[in-house]
This record gives C-alpha cells, sequence and structure tokens, in this order.
C-alpha cells in the first residue's frame, strides 16, 4: 500500500517542488553569489570581490538610514495593526448585547467586517491614487481643505505631509546610523495600518467564534467584565493567531516597498531627501539607479541582507511566543 502511494504523491510534489526551486531557491543562490563579485548586471565580465559589497553596507549612510526606517516601521506597525485588529474583532464578536451571557456580537459585524476588509481587494495602485489625493498639499488634498475650512490651515500654507522631512522623534546618531521617524515615514505607517487591519480583524475573528460559548459563559457566570473576559480568556486563546499576524506583520515591515514607490516622491522613490527611504527601496535604486559600476552586485549584497533580518525575525519571533503550554478547547 505504501509502496503503491509514493508515487501518487511524489506525482502531485513534483510540480510544485520543481517550480519552487527555479524560482526561488536558484535566484536566492545565484542572488548571494552576485553578492560577492562586482557585476554590474550587464557585462559578462566581471570577478569575486569576496565580502566587499557587505562592508561597504557598513559604510553606507543612506542605507544605515533606511535600516533606522525599517525599525521604526518594524515597531509600529505590528503593534498598532495587532491592537486595533484585536479591539474590532473583540467588540464585533462579544461586544454586543441582548444575550443574558454576554456573549452576542454586535448586530450587522458582516458588514462591518466587509468594510474593514475592502482596502484588502484594492490594489496598491489605487491605493495611492486615494490616498495621494489625501494627503496632496495643493488642488484639494482632502486632509488640507478641511483644515482650511476649518480656519486652521492657511490657504497659501498648506501640511506637506509627503513632502515633509522633518522628525517627529529627535533623531538618534549612532556613527553613520540614524534612528529618526520623519512625517512622511508617519504618514506612510498609517496607510499601511489603514490597509491591514481588516485582514487581522477576520482572522482574529475567525479564532474568536472557533471559541466555544461555553466559555465565556463561565465567565461571564464567575462575574468578570469584558475587559477581564478579553485579558484571561480571549487574548489567550488567541496566542497562536497574534503569533502568525506579527510575523507576517514583521516581514511587511522589512519590505514596505510597494506603499515608499507608490506615495512618495523620486524616481525610486524614498524621498524627500530619503525621509521616507527603506532597505527595499534603496535596493532598487542601487540597482538600477546608481553611478556605480557595482551598483548590481551591491544591491544583492542588500537583497542578502534583507533576507537573513526577515529569517532573524521570523526565528526570534517564534522562539518568544511559542508557549509550552499547549492550549485546547
Amino acid at each position: 500500500m505504501r509502496n503503491g502511494r509514493a508515487p501518487f504523491i511524489a506525482g502531485f510534489l513534483f510540480a510544485p517542488i520543481l517550480l519552487y526551486v527555479v524560482y526561488v531557491l536558484i535566484p536566492y543562490a545565484r542572488t548571494a553569489y552576485f553578492s560577492v563579485t562586482d557585476f554590474n548586471g550587464f557585462s559578462p565580465e566581471y570577478g569575486f570581490v569576496g565580502l566587499g559589497n557587505y562592508l561597504e553596507l557598513l559604510k553606507d549612510e543612506v542605507y544605515l538610514r533606511a535600516i533606522g526606517h525599517n525599525v521604526v516601521v518594524l515597531t509600529v506597525y505590528p503593534i498598532v495593526t495587532i491592537l486595533l485588529a484585536l479591539f474590532f474583532a473583540f467588540m464585533l464578536n462579544v461586544g454586543g448585547r441582548g444575550d443574558k451571557a454576554g456573549i452576542r456580537g454586535v448586530r450587522g459585524s458582516s458588514v462591518y467586517k466587509f468594510i474593514f476588509f475592502f482596502p484588502q481587494v484594492l490594489s496598491i495602485a489605487i491605493v495611492a491614487v486615494i490616498w495621494r489625493r489625501v494627503f496632496q498639499s495643493n488642488d484639494g488634498g482632502m486632509i488640507n481643505s478641511a483644515l482650511m475650512a476649518l480656519g486652521l490651515v492657511e490657504e497659501d500654507k498648506p501640511l506637506l505631509f509627503l513632502a515633509e522631512s522633518d522628525s517627529v522623534i529627535p533623531a538618534i546618531h549612532l556613527g553613520d546610523f540614524t534612528l529618526d521617524a520623519p512625517v512622511v515615514l508617519i504618514c506612510l505607517i498609517g496607510v499601511a495600518i489603514w490597509g491591514g487591519v481588516g485582514f487581522y480583524l477576520v482572522l482574529f475573528s475567525a479564532a474568536m467564534q472557533s471559541i466555544p460559548k461555553d466559555i465565556y459563559e463561565a465567565a461571564t457566570l464567575d462575574g468578570a467584565s469584558r475587559v477581564q473576559t478579553f485579558f484571561r480568556v480571549t487574548l489567550p486563546l488567541l496566542r497562536e493567531h497574534v503569533s502568525v499576524a506579527w510575523i507576517y506583520l514583521g516581514i511587511a515591515a522589512l519590505d514596505f516597498y510597494a506603499l515608499v514607490i507608490g506615495l512618495t516622491p523620486g524616481a525610486g522613490g524614498g524621498g524627500p531627501n530619503n525621509a521616507s527611504e527603506v532597505m527595499s527601496s534603496w535596493m532598487l535604486t542601487s540597482a538600477f539607479r546608481s553611478s556605480r559600476y557595482d551598483g548590481f552586485a551591491f544591491a544583492c549584497a542588500m537583497g542578502m541582507s534583507i533576507a537573513l533580518l526577515t529569517m532573524l525575525l521570523a526565528g526570534a519571533q517564534f522562539r518568544l511566543t511559542r508557549s509550552r503550554d499547549k492550549l485546547e478547547f
């Protein structure tokens, strides 16, 4: 039986494994190889430089600043997104009235879930067009128009959301490394949160709906309030889902490429004056818009560093959120 089943299973696995090797593993291997050369992306002749490109990364002020921006995104984006998604999911599933046990969801919760989830169906191009109009500094930008109508902003001095490079926190300088949070970067994080909350709201809602109502009823009979029920019942049972969400959001925070390219000024995004530059956007600029002869190899070294940081983040997150006690219900 087992011998007869093996060829059948292997036949199904062969195609996806082959595609994974060709389109994932081989490109990663070639990127790692080119990262230790001076390959420029065009000439078939190139030499071996060892770790020279990686040492150059430690001297690239823009790249080090981009790492600082990714750290800010990695800190703010996952935390705020998960907190908002948990709050809204709990309100939709356990925040209604009319049930003696207090476990009924709000009326029309499916409609609210659709509204929250709707940004997920929009392409990044549409999101960029919408939010460019919202943040626009002239010609009827939505925020500036509202502030002008309230008399909070003068018509000849609109707020420059996507062109403002001042940091909202005191910049921290550690050698060439700079940790700051420019206004334009905070605006991009806000857009990312707007687009991501709905997906994780649905994820957490599905997890909450799988929790037996008997648990909530027992907590209510014991006199637990809604807040106590959330922290002592719901949140511990959602530990694994929160962990998965944190990893996905962390990977997205280390990328953040699409929003930077779509919303910020400059040919490769990252403006103004590299105020919204992230590692992935600077990698693109270094590969295709740099005056360096070995710009492509230099960008490959950036790509490998991003991959390494992503794997370290995922490993650390699994380690920190792993629970030895399996909660079952």
